[in-house]
């Protein structure tokens, strides 16, 4: 039997062949920038967990503008986002010496610039991201526009995010001054992926009060019947067979987990592979769940571990008595010697950064799919 390619792809942004439990967000934004100026899904805001599809999500959403003739710039937030928007937007303009991000900038001999301007050169005009967008919008068919696509938001500057979202609101209404009708109208989109935190800071900022008028899609754990039937799908279709109960049973092993959904699917093929084999069996899902696990480990956990403070991480080692149930903050004291002060502000730290949720009154739970087993691993290997 020739080799069949893997069709799963657990590489962070790499896209799936299907988007499980996801179509809804693809279609709410092809009719956004097919309905015409004004449409509500040109504006959104995508929430989730680390590894839930953010960036997956907005890879397509970028292939979906690219087919319907838009032009897009996607980028991951970061220091000098503003400046990288401006340069991609020229398509090879002049070089970008620093961003303003100030709410003027006054230059000898030139207008200020605006929210979020960039100086091109010693002598050169200024350009501002609005301005940068529009010059792009002049040079598009009618009826087509501009995608500005921000991974991780929550790495973004606020004055970065108020740049972007000052720029998006003028040219929005420099748009509403022509006299085309809206199906003709050049337009904008801006999607913004964060983590949920960011999403209810960005709501509740006084400057970014527009967003509340944005789609809000929250990236969830994917249902069961969802991903078994994405299993089966997926597998059919790349010429190997499964059964539906091996699907489903594969399904049980990714909990939810888009990341891991990929990764199971990747390993369980490798091993029906391996063994020159047309159809995937337990065997196969079985091996797969311990590969995927191991490189779920590897890939998610532990940097997530390792990134925590020393009191982050013994915090979170006092739960593992509790596992797989939740932890009653006021136990952490007597585990780790602290005072409940001390537990207490772990708790809110963590809470912040994603790794654990609250269950409950006075109680947590960890939030990242299989950190459970690696936290006993870390509590064995330590001898605690």
């Amino acid at each position: 039997m020739a080799p069949t390619a893997n069709p799963f792809k657990p590489t962070a942004g790499k896209m799936p062949p299907v988007l499980i439990d996801r179509r809804d967000i693809v279609s709410a934004f092809t009719e956004g920038l097919q309905n015409g100026a004004g449409a509500p899904g040109r504006l959104m805001l995508l929430s989730g967990q680390r590894g839930f599809g953010k960036t997956v999500m907005l890879t397509e959403l970028a292939r979906v503008a690219r087919k319907l003739g838009w032009a897009v710039v996607m980028d991951s937030a970061s220091r000098g986002l503003v400046d990288r928007l401006v340069t991609a937007l020229q398509e090879g303009g002049p070089r970008l010496d620093r961003v303003s991000i100030a709410p003027s900038v006054g230059i000898p001999g030139l207008v200020n610039v605006s929210l979020g301007g960039v100086e091109l050169g010693a002598r050169a005009s200024s350009l501002t991201l609005r301005e940068a967008v529009e010059r792009r919008l002049a040079k598009l068919p009618q009826g087509r526009g501009v995608v500005l696509a921000i991974d991780e938001s929550q790495a973004a500057s606020h004055e970065d995010l108020v740049a972007v979202a000052t720029a998006y609101q003028q040219v929005l209404q420099d748009l509403d001054l022509g006299d085309d009708p809206d199906q003709e109208k050049r337009g904008i989109a801006l999607v913004l992926a964060a983590l949920p935190q960011l999403t209810d800071e960005l709501l509740n900022d006084t400057v970014l009060t527009f967003l509340r008028r944005s789609q809000q899609h929250v990236l969830a754990e994917v249902p069961m019947l969802e991903s078994r039937d994405a299993y089966v799908e997926v597998v059919r279709a790349s010429g190997k067979e499964i059964h539906l109960e091996v699907a489903e049973k594969a399904a049980q092993y990714a909990l939810g987990y888009p990341y891991m959904v990929q990764l199971v699917g990747y390993y369980m093929w490798q091993s029906a592979q391996r063994r020159r084999s047309e159809t995937i069996t337990v065997e196969d899902v079985d091996q797969g769940a311990s590969d995927a696990v191991k490189a779920f480990q590897s890939a998610v956990c532990a940097p997530a571990f390792d990134g925590l403070t020393g009191a982050q991480r013994e915090f979170l080692l006092a739960m593992v008595p509790d596992l797989p149930g939740p932890t009653r903050v006021a136990d952490v004291p007597g585990r780790t010697g602290k005072s409940l002060s001390w537990a207490n502000k772990y708790r809110a730290s963590l809470i912040a950064d994603q790794v654990v949720v609250a269950d409950g009154r006075g109680r947590v739970r960890l939030a990242i799919p299989r950190m459970g087993d690696f936290l006993r691993q870390e509590v064995a290997h330590l001898g605690l």
